[in-house]
C-alpha cells in the first residue's frame, strides 16, 4: 500500500482525498501519512500503520519515472529525516498488508453481537453462491467472502474457511493490528483507524463501505481495475439488481452498534431521534456521488451503454394490451419509444431534500443530472457528454453529503421532505419501480423520526398508508405507476 504527500517550500502535509475512501476488499488506504515538517537537517516525514516493515520512497518531480528509496526498511520506527536539496519533493511509504483475523476472534467481547449478525444474509453470502453453483466464480467472490483477491484474504473454502461469507472485518476492516490494543483503556478510536479499522462512526465513510458491494467498487479509489460490480450480464444470469438505502438497510441488518454516537460514555454526540434521517439523507448523497463516479468509469469501457445503468423494468415487465398500459398512456417524455430510460432512482427522491438544504446547489445538480438522464436515455449515449455531466455532478453530491452529515434536523424539515416527496408523486412513480422503492423507504425513515416528536392523531393511518406502498413493490414486473402515484397522494393528504 502507498500514500503520496507533497512537500513544498512551506513543508506541510496536504490532505489527500483517497485517504478517506475505502479500498477494494474493505481495506482502507494504509499506511497513513501523519505529517511532513521542516527540521534543521532536512524534512521529517511521519506515518502510521499496522505492524511490519516500511520503506519510505521519494521523487523530486512527478515526471521522474521511478521512486527512489530513502534509507533502509524500518520496523518499529514510523518516521524518517530526509535531506533534500529540492524545494519540492514527493513522498510515499510502502507497508504491510493488514491481516484478517476472522469473525471468531471477535466473539470474546462481542458474543451477543456476533450471534445476532450470524443470523443475517451477510453471513450466508458464500452459501448463496454455493447454492447457485457459483462459489468458484471469480467475479462473485470479492463481495461474498472476506478480502478475496487481497494478500491475506479468502482464497478457497478449503484453505481459508474462516473467511467465507460476509463478516465483521468486511465492515470494520482487517483487525489483526488493532484487535488486542483497541480493548485497552484509553485506546483512542483514531489509533485503531490508523491501524486498519474502518471509521464507521463517520456516516459518509460508513456509506462508502456499504456501497463497495451494494453499488460497486469506487473506481477512483481502486488501486487497479474495480473488482466489485454487477453488470447486465450478471443480472441476466440471475443476480439481483443493486439498490441501497442506508437507514433501511441498517435497520434490516439489524443495527448492532451504539446509537446515538457518544461523545463520552453516557453522553450522546447527537440527537437520537434524528439519526435515521441523517443516515437516510447522507446515504442518498453519497450513493449519488458514487453512482456518478461509476458511470464515468463505465463510459470508458468497451461495453457501452452498460444496461445495468438503465431502468430494468422498462424492458422486464408484464405485457398487457395497449389500452391497459400505463406506460403507453403516459408516453415516453424525453426519449424515443423503445429506448430504455436511465435509472434515476438515486436522484429523483433525494433531490427533494437537496432543494431544502441549498436551492442553488440543487439547481446546479439538477442541470448536470438532466444532461445525464437525457443522454443515457438515448439508444447510443455519447460517452464524453455522459462523462462530463457525471463528473460535474459527483462533487456537488459530495458537498451535500458533508453538509447533511453535520446539520441539525427537526420536525419541520422532516415534514417538508415528506410533503415534497408526496407532492412529486407522478414524477417519482413514473421514474420506475426502483424510484418508487426509494420513495417508500424515504417516507418510512422520515415518518419514524417525525412521529417520535409527538405522535400525530392519525399516525396509525399514515403508518398503514406507508406500509401499503411496500406492498405495491413486492412484484416489480406488475408495478403500476398510476396506482403508486395515487398512494403517494393519499399520504400527502394525511400529512400535517
Amino acid at each position: 500500500m502507498a500514500v503520496c504527500f507533497v512537500c513544498g517550500a512551506s513543508v506541510s502535509a496536504q490532505e489527500i482525498q483517497h485517504l478517506s475512501i475505502t479500498q477494494p476488499g474493505g481495506m482502507p488506504g494504509l499506511p497513513v501519512m501523519t505529517g511532513i515538517e521542516r527540521v534543521t537537517n532536512g524534512v521529517q516525514v511521519t506515518w502510521d500503520g499496522p505492524s511490519g516493515y516500511y520503506q519510505l520512497l521519494q521523487k523530486l518531480s512527478l515526471k521522474d519515472p521511478t521512486w527512489q528509496p530513502v534509507g533502509g526498511r524500518t520496523n518499529l520506527s514510523r518516521n524518517a529525516i530526509v535531506s533534500t536539496t529540492s524545494s519540492n519533493a514527493f513522498f510515499r511509504v510502502l507497508g504491510p498488508s493488514p491481516q484478517y483475523a476472522g469473525a471468531e476472534t471477535c466473539t470474546e467481547c462481542h458474543g451477543q453481537v456476533h450471534n445476532t449478525v450470524m443470523n443475517t444474509r451477510h453471513t450466508r453470502a458464500f452459501e448463496t453462491l454455493k447454492q447457485a453453483h457459483e462459489d468458484q466464480t471469480a467475479s462473485c467472490l470479492p463481495c461474498h467472502t472476506l478480502g478475496n483477491k487481497l494478500p491475506t484474504g479468502f482464497t478457497s473454502e478449503i484453505a481459508t474457511p474462516q473467511l467465507a461469507g460476509v463478516q465483521c472485518e468486511n465492515c470494520h476492516g482487517p483487525a489483526s493490528a488493532w484487535l488486542g490494543p483497541h480493548t485497552t483503556r484509553d485506546w483512542p478510536h483514531e489509533k485503531s483507524v490508523a491501524q486498519g479499522m474502518h471509521d464507521t462512526r463517520n456516516v459518509i465513510h460508513r456509506t462508502e463501505n456499504c456501497l463497495e458491494c451494494h453499488l460497486g467498487t469506487n473506481p477512483q479509489a481502486a488501486a487497479k481495475e474495480p473488482t466489485k460490480f454487477v453488470d447486465h450480464e450478471m443480472i441476466a444470469a440471475g443476480h439481483p439488481d443493486l439498490y441501497f438505502e442506508l437507514d433501511s438497510f441498517s435497520a434490516v441488518m439489524p443495527r448492532h452498534w451504539k446509537q446515538p454516537r457518544e461523545a463520552a460514555p453516557g453522553k450522546p454526540a447527537e440527537d437520537p431521534n434524528w439519526v435515521g434521517v441523517r443516515d437516510w439523507s447522507v446515504g442518498q448523497a453519497v450513493q449519488l456521488r458514487a453512482a456518478m463516479e461509476r458511470l464515468t468509469w463505465r463510459a470508458k469501457k468497451d461495453i457501452w451503454p452498460e444496461y445495468s445503468e438503465l431502468s430494468c423494468i422498462a424492458c422486464h415487465h408484464s405485457l398487457v394490451p395497449a389500452k391497459d398500459s400505463w406506460r403507453q398512456g403516459h408516453g415516453y417524455a424525453g426519449r424515443r419509444p423503445g429506448d430504455p430510460a436511465w435509472n434515476a432512482s438515486r436522484y429523483l427522491v433525494f433531490r427533494v431534500m437537496a432543494r431544502q438544504v441549498d436551492s442553488a446547489s440543487a439547481q446546479e445538480l439538477e442541470t448536470q443530472l438532466s444532461a445525464v438522464a437525457g443522454e443515457m436515455s438515448k439508444l447510443s449515449p455519447d460517452r464524453n457528454a455522459v462523462s462530463t455531466a457525471a463528473n460535474s455532478a459527483a462533487p456537488i453530491a459530495q458537498r451535500f453529503a458533508e453538509r447533511l452529515a453535520t446539520m441539525s434536523y427537526e420536525p419541520a424539515s422532516a415534514l417538508r421532505a415528506m410533503q415534497g416527496i408526496t407532492q412529486d408523486a407522478e414524477t417519482i412513480a413514473l421514474g420506475d419501480e426502483r424510484t418508487a422503492e426509494q420513495a417508500a423507504m424515504a417516507l418510512d425513515s422520515l415518518y419514524i423520526a417525525y412521529s417520535k416528536q409527538g405522535s400525530p392523531g392519525n399516525a396509525n393511518e399514515v403508518r398503514a398508508a406507508i406500509n401499503a406502498l411496500f406492498q405495491q413493490l413486492e412484484n416489480p414486473s406488475v408495478y403500476n405507476a398510476d396506482q403508486f402515484a395515487s398512494a403517494l397522494k393519499r399520504i400527502r393528504d394525511l400529512l400535517h
